[in-house]
């Protein structure tokens, strides 16, 4: 008897505990959207670019006033591609997810181009880190982004 009631307890709390996320698997998914991004942002494709975005996105940068939501950060994209020479890129270097499996941090380089009153391109390089959300749906999206110049980079100026 004690032996039924022991498999009973044992199969009860099998079936209700959670499936173990693989958060390697997830972090892999996380830098890959990332890169993805970075590849996207490139291209000057406005839309595609905040489609990254969650619809509560913040973002801060810094010298800026912080963005909130997907709108004010949609303005801020066609903003800057309007600029002469602007491009911006950026290479995650490392990322963390949390034990439930629907946050997840990266820290990041990023680099930004454009061209300065003389037509020389000025490259800034930052640090970033981005907070990632699984949605839903499954998917993730990017819901605070942090940037800050990299004291470690010099600012690049480079004539055309």
């Amino acid at each position: 008897m004690k032996e039924i009631l022991l498999v009973i307890i044992v199969l009860a709390t099998v079936s209700c505990s959670q499936p173990k996320v693989d958060l390697k698997a997830e972090g892999e998914k996380v830098m890959q959207l990332s890169r993805e991004w970075s590849q996207i942002a490139s291209t000057g494709d406005v839309e595609k670019t905040v489609s990254y975005w969650s619809d509560d996105a913040y973002m801060v940068s810094a010298a800026q006033p912080p963005l909130k939501g997907k709108q004010a950060i949609r303005q801020m994209v066609i903003d800057s591609y309007k600029i002469p020479g602007f491009r911006i890129s950026w290479q995650p270097q490392s990322v963390e997810v949390s034990e439930s499996g629907d946050m997840a941090y990266l820290i990041e380089n990023t680099q930004v181009s454009f061209s300065d009153s003389t037509g020389k391109t000025v490259t800034q390089h930052s640090k970033a880190v981005s907070i990632w959300r699984k949605q839903s749906d499954g998917t993730w999206k990017n819901v605070v982004d942090i940037s800050t110049p990299d004291a470690t980079q010099n600012q690049e100026t480079t004539p055309n």
